[in-house]
């Protein structure tokens, strides 16, 4: 999946929220390699696991049921 297709994944969900809180118990949708890891390099970002293609869902505290249909929903748009 390419940098702008997780842009347009990550902006079409409507619960997920895109900044990671310390201590927050919403549910989280990033892409680590262009937030959380990007002061590593490609090589030392394959070595902790983050890929430019992953994105990466913290699961909190809303429904279930209304977190698979908030990313159907995200992925049916792209």
């Amino acid at each position: 999946m390419d940098l702008i297709l997780q842009k347009n994944l990550n902006d079409s969900t409507k619960i997920f929220s895109l900044l990671a809180n310390f201590g927050d118990s919403k549910s989280l949708i990033i892409h680590p390699s262009s937030t959380t890891h990007q002061q590593l390099n490609e090589e030392q970002q394959k070595s902790t696991g983050v890929t430019s293609d992953l994105v990466r869902l913290s699961i909190g505290l809303e429904d279930p049921v209304d977190l698979i249909e908030d990313l159907h929903n995200a992925i049916k748009s792209l």
